[in-house]
């Protein structure tokens, strides 16, 4: 567990799987999906049909709860783009609109960051998000980030196309500004 005054990123343990499902699968239209990747399809569940693979999110190393002030308001996670090479990429999805524009995916992810490379050999930390997704952009940029790709016009949503960004950082990046 890592935190910063009332935020914490953990591991999920199975206390926190009805409130996941409540943030993530309950609705059919969440609000949070208009940011996150919303040219991917969103399915809503049931709780029961949610539970099985959801008790695979249990104790893993690559996706983590986040709390504000012991409520837990989204998840932090990573996988491999290629693990041979320590490519890793990031996410976080804060899925309340109150919790949105109060500097809370800074510092979430700048703890996840912090973890990622004290315990993993990673040469750098990156994420991919869509030129739609300005506040995830501009977290990147707050975090010292460089845009490393901008794949023009790759995402259709909306009735309109997006560019697909992708942001990274070095690990000595990281050391110095932190």
């Amino acid at each position: 567990m890592y935190s910063d005054q009332e935020l914490k990123i953990r591991p999920i343990n199975e206390n926190d799987l009805l409130r996941l499902w409540e943030l993530i699968y309950k609705d059919e239209q969440p609000e949070w999906k208009k940011w996150d990747a919303p040219y991917y399809p969103h399915q809503s569940m049931h709780f029961e049909e949610f539970l099985p693979s959801a008790k695979k999110w249990i104790n893993k190393e690559n996706f983590w709860a986040i709390e504000v002030d012991e409520v837990v308001r989204g998840i932090i996670s990573y996988y491999w783009e290629h693990e041979p090479s320590q490519w890793l990429e990031l996410g976080i999805v804060f899925h309340e609109t109150n919790t949105w524009g109060k500097g809370l995916g800074t510092r979430a992810l700048k703890l996840w960051i912090d973890h990622l490379f004290a315990t993993l050999p990673l040469v750098r930390v990156g994420f991919s998000t869509w030129s739609g997704n300005e506040r995830m952009i501009r977290v990147g940029e707050k975090l010292g980030m460089q845009m490393e790709a901008r794949i023009r016009k790759a995402r259709y949503y909306n009735g309109q196309y997006y560019d697909s960004i992708r942001m990274g950082m070095l690990r000595e990046e990281w050391e110095n500004n932190n």
